[in-house]
């Protein structure tokens, strides 16, 4: 069994990497910032991140045999509110990490982002240049650049990802969920490109790619790539719900704050070399987030809570 610490545990993917490594034997310690858990299924500790100088000592505390980031400011409006706090957790947390993993000689993996590009192009490979648009963005790659020149070693996982969260507000299907189950119509963007994977899907992807020994930089993504406009469509017919309550808008009719890029599809070649086995696709996400629905995750995350 593997003792594996999960930053950013109460996080979307957090917990349900937790969930999916437990799953798989994995001995799960989690780390939160403030909110601690109800009766979650692994070990808990409170670390605040922003605390560079205690990093180590609480990394040896915990005792890991492999570590996944995922802690992250990745609110764009209040990363572009607090740059400082953005760049501490996002950039250099990562790399206090990297360098305790390393002394430990443990798989050190860390959660990036597709918005590292600026979505002129798409279609987008690992070995593409990267221009990121907003202060979250540059905070990630910011990570991506310390890790590479310092910890070649260290997984750095580009992502784009939704699923079931523990407050049932932290993906774009929970959007589309809450608003269309109670009949309210939303927008959808048509000009908005991405190739999102189903969260449990990720997790499963993540520890496969610790598990193999990849190092460096690569693209956890969909092998599908569509508008946010047809994902809400497409996630509307897989759960029964109104599709005609979306409404195509392009995204400069949005109330959006921070400025992000459009074209954000993704290639996945690399990783499915590495791996030997394709992604899965936006239909094969829709469904697994349904099955999971069907069992009762929805409940289960957000029993966590009460």
């Amino acid at each position: 069994m593997k003792r594996l610490l999960i930053t950013g545990v109460s996080g979307l993917l957090g917990i349900n990497l937790a969930l999916e490594a437990i799953g798989k034997g994995y001995q799960v310690i989690g780390w939160t910032n403030t909110r601690q858990l109800k009766n979650a299924p692994f070990e808990q500790e409170a670390v605040n991140l922003e605390l560079l100088g205690e990093l180590p000592q609480a990394v040896n505390n915990a005792q890991p045999e492999a570590i996944i980031n995922c802690a992250a400011i990745a609110n764009l409006d209040l990363a572009e509110k607090d740059p400082q706090a953005a760049l501490t957790i996002n950039s250099k947390a990562p790399l206090v990490l990297a360098e305790q993993a390393q002394k430990l000689g443990i798989p050190f993996v860390h959660i990036s982002t597709d918005s590292v590009f600026d979505g002129k192009i798409g279609n987008y490979r690992e070995s593409d240049s990267p221009n990121p648009l907003n202060t979250y963005a540059k905070s990630k790659r910011s990570a991506e650049i310390g890790l590479t020149e310092n910890f070649s070693q260290a997984l750095i996982a580009r992502v784009v990802f939704y699923g079931w969260s523990i407050d049932g507000k932290r993906s774009l299907a929970e959007f589309f969920y809450n608003n269309l189950s109670q009949g309210r119509q939303v927008n959808g963007f048509t000009d908005s490109i991405f190739s999102p994977l189903y969260v449990r899907d990720l997790a499963g992807l993540l520890l496969e790619a610790m598990a193999e020994g990849l190092h460096g930089i690569y693209h956890f993504f969909s092998r599908d790539s569509l508008s946010k406009a047809d994902f809400g469509l497409a996630f509307a017919k897989r759960f029964g719900l109104d599709e005609s309550l979306i409404n195509r808008v392009e995204t400069k009719e949005g109330d959006l704050k921070t400025k992000r890029p459009l074209n954000l599809s993704m290639n996945t070649d690399l990783l499915h070399e590495a791996l030997g086995h394709e992604m899965p696709g936006v239909d094969d996400g829709l469904d697994h987030m349904y099955a999971d629905f069907e069992k009762g995750l929805r409940e289960q995350l957000a029993s966590y809570l009460s």
